[in-house]
């Protein structure tokens, strides 16, 4: 199978290998000797959201004074 870069450096996939990862958006993109490498990867998405920081700084014990605390450090010299 060939497949042809374009002027922007993009290459489209042969819809034979496409067909063998279905549900692929994204691959890990290496150099493999005299090869291109092109391994299927899932990202998953990492919850961001507000709610779901508090659990974890109540999870971890974590309380107003430590933050503070924490803030107070990152923002010193003495580091």
């Amino acid at each position: 199978m060939l497949a042809k870069k374009t002027s922007k450096n993009q290459i489209t996939l042969p819809k034979e290998i496409v067909r063998a990862f279905p549900n692929v958006e994204y691959f890990d993109v290496s150099i493999d000797g005299n090869s291109i490498r092109l391994v299927p990867v899932r990202i998953t998405p990492v919850p961001s959201s507000l709610d779901t920081i508090r659990e974890k700084i109540k999870r971890l014990g974590l309380t107003e004074k430590d933050v503070d605390e924490a803030v107070e450090w990152a923002r010193s010299e003495k580091r």
